[in-house]
């Protein structure tokens, strides 16, 4: 997979988390487990293919004719399908008595999907919900409820989306989305921390997401907040102007007003921030 100008996102957690009797994770990098353990499957092969689409289809799951073209571009129809039949027999050998004997894809109407009902699990799609019901809790105002979900979301966030589209505009809009849900749960961590005076912790979750989106202005506020409550004053003030060669370099642009609001309060009132 390639990585644009932001960077990957490989190491916020090397943890695997596998509750289901089949776990799917496409996070980071391709990997199927059964009852924990991991499954051999060809790097680049139409097994991982299949398992990718799928993975990222809705609970509708894929249209089986599109799903043929994205896995088998170059084969006609028939020899796709029976293709398709045969990776899918052989997931049923490796997955089925994980899996109660059900297969692990199912079609109905035209659409084929993972049988997660049987016991498929993906990294993706449970990402997306912790991160989503930790947004959730925090507009709440249920903030202990918020980071302990954002705090399992980042867990599972092995590095950038890992898929065989890769490249195509579809993969790429998807891969920034779920970044950008990583980065946003880091400063949801972040903000808590803070909030508990856990500086040092609030300094590690805004600092990471710092070297994977250097110009995130509101991180950088706390990281000069955390420098000042720390009685790091010069390195608060050093800090603002490191942020402002950043923003020069990638966008030949100054910093927010209240960047440079805080900075000012710092270095005229610092005993008012």
């Amino acid at each position: 997979m390639h990585s644009d100008s932001t960077g990957d996102l490989h190491g916020v957690c090397m943890g695997e988390h596998a509750p289901q009797p089949v776990w799917l994770g496409l996070l980071g990098s391709f990997r199927l487990l059964r009852w924990g353990e991991p499954l051999a499957v060809r790097a680049g092969g139409k097994t991982e293919a299949l398992l990718g689409h799928l993975g990222l289809a809705s609970m509708q799951g894929v249209p089986r004719a599109l799903l043929l073209s994205l896995v088998w571009p170059d084969s006609e129809a028939g020899l796709a399908a029976n293709a398709f039949n045969n990776v899918v027999h052989n997931l049923r050998g490796q997955l089925g008595a994980a899996l109660g004997g059900a297969s692990p894809v199912v079609q109905t109407g035209g659409y084929c999907r993972l049988n997660r009902e049987a016991g498929i699990g993906v990294d993706v799609v449970e990402f997306t919900a912790l991160a989503g019901e930790a947004q959730r809790q925090a507009r709440l105002g249920d903030t202990p409820a918020a980071a302990n979900l954002a705090h399992r979301a980042i867990e599972l966030y092995r590095g950038d989306l890992h898929s065989d589209a890769d490249g195509t505009p579809s993969a790429i809009l998807e891969r920034d989305r779920l970044r950008a849900t990583c980065l946003s749960m880091l400063m949801l961590l972040a903000d808590d921390a803070f909030a508990r005076a856990d500086l040092s912790g609030c300094l590690s979750y805004a600092l990471q997401l710092l070297a994977h989106d250097p110009c995130r202005e509101d991180a950088h506020r706390l990281v000069m907040r955390c420098y000042l409550r720390r009685g790091e004053r010069a390195q608060a003030l050093r800090h603002y102007t490191t942020v402002k060669k950043i923003l020069r370099v990638e966008f030949d642009a100054e910093p927010e007003p209240t960047t440079t609001a805080l900075y000012e309060q710092m270095r005229l009132r610092p005993s008012t921030v």
